[in-house]
This record gives C-alpha cells, structure tokens and sequence, in this order.
C-alpha cells in the first residue's frame, strides 16, 4: 500500500498479512482523489472512514492535511494497525474498534465525508441499510458526502440520495448527496 498524494507521497506502508482486508488499489485510490479534490479543501474537513480496515484512505486524508479523521473497524488487528500508523505518521487519526452499522446507530457526530468500503460480499440490502442510516440520522454536513466502494457487480443507482458511481475495474464507487433525494 502507497500513499497516493500530500506530506506523505510515495511512502510504502506494509499491513501485517493477517489482517482481514482488501485494500483499496492505487489506481482506484488516486481516481476517487481526484474527484474528491474538485469538492472540498482538504485541510478543512471531518471525515469518517467506516470497514476502514488498513485505514489506506485515511492515510490520504492526512497525507493531505485532513484535520479530523474518525476510522471504525471491527476487527481490533486493524484499530491497532491504524493508531499505530498514525502516531508514526502523525495523522489526527481516532481509530475506534465497532460494528459499523452499532456506530452509525449511535453517533452524533456529523462529517463532510464518509466513505465506506464493506466487504464485497455484503449485500444489496446491508450497503442500503448504510444508506439509510447516514441520511436518516441527519450525519453528513449539508454539502457533504457518503461514497460507498463496492464490487462492479452491485448496482446502488436506484437508491434515495444516489448521484454518480465510478467503476475501475471490479471497483466501483458509488456517490450520495442530500440534493439527489
């Protein structure tokens, strides 16, 4: 894994082999960047980074000045990967160890962006119920964005909120916004 852009750019991070995760490719990574760029300042959001796993994209946002950056995760390898990283790297990372959809349950924090990147297997109905939970408890600032990645083969087009989805390769990335209701 390689940090894309920022502080950090071409810095190699190595994951212990037995985390269970699937990071994030370069290529998919720094397409998703590019986009997020034309929407925001960096150095002048909250971010929430949900399934965060090796915290490959967290690590972007700090790389590029992110100041606020919440990782959930259920598994206490990948929290532990993740606090340990960014204390080396000196990222404003809070890495917290639980059930996803248990912290969107619970939360009342609110975010610019929340990104969610699931197991690939999950389904239709779970990545909906993801949906739901970010836009009915009201946690994304009002410009703000969910973007969900996902296997090409799953198509979200049709939920309440959608606006765009980017596919690269077997990736895509689907896009949600308050106006698209």
């Amino acid at each position: 894994m390689r940090i894309i852009s920022g502080s950090h750019r071409g810095k190699q991070l190595i994951a212990p082999r037995t985390l269970p995760v699937r990071p994030t490719t370069d290529f998919a990574k720094e397409s998703l960047f590019n986009i997020l760029n034309n929407y925001y300042y960096m150095d002048s959001i909250k971010v929430l980074d949900l399934f965060a796993g090796t915290g490959n994209i967290s690590y972007e946002f700090g790389s590029r000045g992110c100041p606020n950056i919440t990782c959930i995760d259920n598994h206490i390898g990948c929290i532990q990967y993740i606090q340990k990283t960014a204390l080396a790297l000196s990222y404003p990372i809070e890495a917290i160890k639980s059930d996803v959809f248990t912290y969107l349950e619970r939360t009342l924090g609110k975010w610019d962006v929340i990104f969610a990147d699931p197991p690939y297997e999950m389904s239709l109905e779970e990545l909906t119920r993801l949906v739901s939970l970010v836009f009915d408890r009201a946690l994304l600032s009002p410009d703000g964005i969910l973007i969900i990645e996902h296997s090409a083969k799953v198509s979200m087009g049709e939920q309440p909120y959608f606006d765009q989805e980017r596919r690269y390769g077997g990736t895509t990335f689907s896009f949600f916004e308050h106006s698209k209701s």
